[in-house]
């Protein structure tokens, strides 16, 4: 069984800065980590391989990005992965979710007989969650989102689906592709003959050549999302407080609160 994690390097949330040309972000130089959400899909892949057993199962972490990335993929390594691979070119930058979905599904399709696909349920960066759907229906494979629980039955999955209201129980044929909450697990952490292992680590390296990929469909020039304009909001005036009463406030509240609503204020 072939198992790939997709992941993503992701700005420190306090060092997040924005390219004014192309409205999109800044990842050289700037702090980066793996996103959180992808730390639980890791533990997972490697939870469901050391359950099938040794030698059963490969598991895989792929990632798109800058060569920096690579510091992330290392990372996974640490943690047992068997397997990096980085799709890295100047080709696949400034790529929106469904650009960035076409090339992953590419560098999965490259690798061939992968049974299931794990993500995190979204990036801390971009917050849509799109990017493991679009990942499934490229691939034309079946997708359960917000999964907290796995199970590997032969060629078949039975998963929970988290929703506002408890959860679903969905079977799935494999191969298939989860995203998955933090409610999972647990991530486990490096252990130093990890660490050393992934230092010394060979990383699979592709680039737009290496994928059967359109190339208009990758990149800035493949994203149909455009940014028009990104700005940091107004500052907000402090408040005010009505002290008094209720029939003495309320009736002051609303004498000022209408003409806002009116548009006439």
């Amino acid at each position: 069984m072939k198992i790939v994690v997709l992941i993503k390097q992701v700005p420190d949330t306090t060092e997040v800065r924005i390219d004014p040309e192309t409205n999109t972000l800044v990842r050289e130089g700037v702090p980066s980590i793996i996103n959180p959400f992808d730390t639980y899909a890791i533990e997972e892949a490697l939870r469901i391989s050391e359950k099938l057993g040794e030698g059963v199962a490969e598991v895989v972490v792929m990632s798109m990005g800058p060569p920096q990335v690579e510091t992330a993929l290392r990372e996974a390594l640490a943690l047992g992965v068997d397997e990096a691979v980085l799709l890295t070119d100047r080709a696949f930058a400034g790529a929106d979710t469904w650009a960035t979905s076409v090339t992953l599904a590419a560098g999965i399709e490259k690798l061939g007989d992968v049974d299931v696909v794990l993500c995190g349920k979204q990036a801390i960066d971009g917050d849509t969650a799109q990017v493991g759907p679009g990942v499934a229906c490229l691939l034309d494979i079946p997708q359960v989102t917000y999964v907290r629980k796995i199970d590997i039955e032969g060629d078949t999955a039975v998963a929970e689906r988290m929703m506002e209201d408890g959860y679903d129980v969905v079977r799935a044929k494999l191969p298939c592709l989860f995203t998955v909450v933090k409610e999972i697990n647990e991530p486990r952490l490096p252990s130093l003959k990890g660490k050393m292992k992934a230092r010394k680590a060979e990383i699979t390296t592709w680039g737009a050549a290496d994928l059967d990929v359109d190339h208009a469909q990758i990149g800035l020039d493949g994203s149909p999302t455009r940014v028009v304009k990104i700005f940091s909001p107004e500052q907000r005036s402090e408040g005010e407080v009505l002290e008094g009463e209720p029939d003495e406030t309320v009736p002051e509240l609303v004498a000022r609160i209408l003409p806002v609503l009116k548009g006439e204020a």
